[in-house]
């Protein structure tokens, strides 16, 4: 078995990603995005962003470290980026702008996109835990192991999300709204420390 998978990789690939995108706590932000979405629309929506996330960690995986010294970015500057942008939607769930379809009339495929599919699921610690892994995988084994513990993170993020409509109809609206309220404060929370992280690395190489 361990000629084909390296299990204590697939086990510490599979943890980390688990802990670091946090399938529950996709829940309440989901339902926050979408919570102005029909059924239908608030499936395709899972299945967008899941497909967005498992594009980005795959890209990365592959190419990441060539794309971002090609760009001369470091990994604090993607950091950062996903920082301010995460904190503009904190703002709008904060405002209540996510609320109703106003402003958002077709754009839903686009709030699966950005900024659910990225930077929410696969954010900047999924994609440099991800980029380190790479690194470290030398033997086909680690490559099933990696591949095979990205996969299942995605797959438990799925069931996350597909199962957040049953959620919606036992809060209702009312329940919703404030479910809305703190996630917002939850996501500003995490943009500002994807922010202060991103400053203090830069501080520490001047």
């Amino acid at each position: 078995m361990s000629s084909v998978l390296d299990v204590q990789l697939f086990m510490s690939v599979f943890v980390t990603l688990f802990v670091i995108m946090d399938p529950p706590g996709t829940v309440p932000l989901f339902l926050a995005l979408t919570g102005s979405m029909t059924r239908h629309q608030r499936v395709r929506a899972a299945r967008q962003a899941i497909l967005v996330a498992f594009g980005v960690i795959v890209g990365f995986a592959l190419f990441g470290q060539s794309l971002l010294n090609y760009l001369h970015v470091s990994v604090e500057a993607l950091q950062g980026a996903g920082g301010l942008l995460l904190l503009l939607v904190a703002m709008e769930l904060l405002t209540g702008k996510m609320d109703t379809n106003e402003g958002y009339e077709g754009t839903q495929g686009n709030v699966a996109l950005v900024p659910l599919g990225t930077p929410l699921l696969a954010g900047p610690g999924a994609i440099v835990a991800t980029m380190v892994y790479v690194q470290q995988s030398t033997e086909p084994s680690d490559w099933v192991a990696l591949g095979l513990g990205i996969v299942l993170v995605h797959v438990c993020l799925w069931l996350s999300m597909r199962f957040a409509g049953s959620i919606h109809r036992v809060l209702k609206d009312s329940g919703t709204m404030l479910v809305s309220r703190i996630a917002g404060l939850l996501l500003a929370a995490i943009a500002v420390q994807l922010l202060a992280d991103a400053v203090v690395t830069f501080a520490r190489e001047i």
